[in-house]
């Protein structure tokens, strides 16, 4: 049993060394909620945190303090007021504000010192930072409501924080802003975390929801989304969690004029934060502005995912053995199906000067990606290709897979039908059958 979870958990580092790597040194904006702050497993979120900067991972956290505030305007005997979604923030409750504001954020910092020394993390050298970065201005009155010192995000002093990321600090803002003339405002921790990611260009924003994950109508968790996709939701999903919806049209908002990736992910999970970043499937949705995934034409440098992704096809012998010399060889012959900078799917596609066929060859999936249509897209768009080519068929040679080509109209042809230099290429010892297809 022990060597048993032994190896997953070697499995399970050795999937999540590409994500690291992808990655190291770059900018993330983590928001989490107050609530996050009242639950048990707050510290260990925090650690799982400190551990994203240990390995490299610029990080940049902004926490909400809404049950906070509510905690101290009881203690003071003041009613909380809202109108449109937002705090109404008077001066009585201005200083409320920033009390639990001010606790919440030396809460955090010390939780996260703490962490930051903690084995595995200790002699890393990371400090926890926060400051002054946000310049407010006041919402001022809307639609006849006086918001008082309830304010919006001017400006970010990205300097100061890419400095901070730049000595490998930890930064931690929080949801207070002041104007140019000393005043403080109480800010949108959604708002902050959105124009703080927007200022610093960050590769991620990622929010931890306390709704729970993002499903559709059906209850079936959505996994990716692009912008159109988070609009329609917004638009046509009455039932949607108010939390799940400021986070979607935050998401459009950088996603469109940013081109940001936003990830939202159900803060409850333990671990979720490093399942979503460092696993392949993930655990919570990710928006962006355009498909995650992307077929495009392979490169040198994506040699070694191609290898890694056929070696196990080539031991079980369906596929026939490849060195990664010959794969940089033949790499213009390659489309790869591209999931965030990860190889995911592939196929060739060799030509023959003396005939109008074309060869499909060394089509492969990732296991956990089978069964979502995706070979049948990687065969539709080499199928494209050869068209585009000016090649009237295209075939292919299998030991296992004849019936799914098949069902893809193929037909099962002879070897006497492959080009002649292929022909003579033909491995009698495997005896693959050999399926044709004309284009259309």
């Amino acid at each position: 049993m022990e060597t048993e979870q032994q190896q997953t958990g070697l499995d399970w580092f050795r999937a999540a060394v590409p994500y690291v790597a992808a990655h190291r040194d770059r900018t993330m904006v983590i928001a989490i909620a107050g609530e996050a702050a009242q639950a048990p497993a707050f510290p260990t979120l925090l650690r799982d945190i400190a551990q994203l900067r240990a390995l490299g991972t610029r990080v940049v956290l902004v926490h909400g303090a809404r049950p906070q505030i509510e905690v101290r305007l009881r203690e003071r005997g003041l009613a909380p007021r809202y109108a449109a979604g937002l705090r109404v923030t008077d001066a009585d409750a201005l200083e409320a504000v920033c009390d639990a504001v001010g606790r919440l954020r030396l809460h955090i910092e010390g939780l996260l010192s703490r962490n930051l020394g903690s084995p595995g993390i200790a002699g890393a050298r990371l400090r926890v930072a926060s400051g002054n970065f946000v310049t407010a201005r006041p919402l001022g009155v809307r639609e006849g409501v006086d918001f008082q010192y309830t304010g919006e995000v001017r400006r970010v002093d990205a300097q100061g924080i890419a400095r901070l990321l730049d000595e490998g600090q930890i930064v931690l803002v929080s949801p207070l802003g002041y104007s140019p003339t000393g005043e403080v405002f109480n800010l949108s921790g959604e708002d902050v975390a959105t124009q703080v990611a927007a200022a610093l260009k960050a590769d991620k924003l990622v929010f931890l929801t306390e709704a729970g994950p993002l499903r559709d109508r059906q209850r079936e968790m959505l996994t990716q989304l692009t912008v159109p996709a988070a609009e329609q939701l917004l638009a046509t999903d009455s039932r949607l969690p108010e939390e799940l919806a400021a986070h979607l049209r935050s998401a459009i908002e950088v996603c469109t004029v940013h081109d940001l990736r936003v990830h939202l992910v159900d803060r409850h999970i333990d671990g979720g934060l490093l399942i979503e970043l460092f696993s392949r499937r993930g655990i919570g949705t990710l928006v962006s502005r355009e498909p995650v995934e992307r077929l495009r034409a392979a490169t040198v440098d994506d040699v070694g995912g191609i290898f890694d992704l056929i070696q196990p096809l080539e031991s079980e012998g369906i596929l026939v053995r490849r060195s990664r010399e010959h794969l940089e060889l033949e790499i213009d012959c390659f489309q790869v199906l591209d999931a965030d900078g990860l190889i995911i799917g592939t196929a060739a596609l060799y030509t023959f000067p003396e005939t109008q066929a074309a060869e499909i060859a060394c089509l492969a999936l990732h296991p956990e990606y089978r069964g979502g249509g995706r070979g049948d897209q990687i065969l539709e768009h080499i199928e494209t290709l050869a068209r585009r080519r000016g090649h009237r068929q295209v075939f292919v040679l299998t030991t296992r897979t004849a019936q799914w080509f098949q069902e893809r109209g193929y037909r099962e042809g002879q070897v006497t039908e492959l080009p002649p230099s292929r022909q003579a290429l033909y491995n009698q010892a495997r005896n693959s059958k050999v399926l044709v297809k004309p284009l259309g």
